[in-house]
């Protein structure tokens, strides 16, 4: 396991990455609907203010290397979603 400051760092550039495809598909996309593309900015900002903070709070009785492996699997189920989301706009 990686300690809490690299985690939190990976998180913040991948959440910084997928916010940069997400302005540059609602900028130069040919058919894009506003709202759709501001209801996923702000899905990406929640994401990443949410993982940001479970790293440092873990959940008590529950074994850190487990905690963080969820987490970790978590985190790159919802980046998948969020990148297919931003494919369809």
């Amino acid at each position: 396991m990686a300690n809490k400051k690299s985690l939190k760092h990976a998180i913040n550039l991948v959440c910084e990455e997928l916010f940069t495809e997400c302005v540059a598909a609602s900028l130069y996309g040919n058919d894009t609907n506003k709202d759709n593309a501001d209801a996923l900015l702000l899905a990406i900002v929640k994401m990443q203010k949410n993982y940001s903070c479970r790293v440092s709070h873990p959940e008590p009785g529950m074994p850190a290397k487990l905690y963080y492996k969820d987490l970790r699997e978590k985190f790159a189920s919802e980046v998948s979603e969020i990148a297919d989301h931003i494919n369809n706009l």
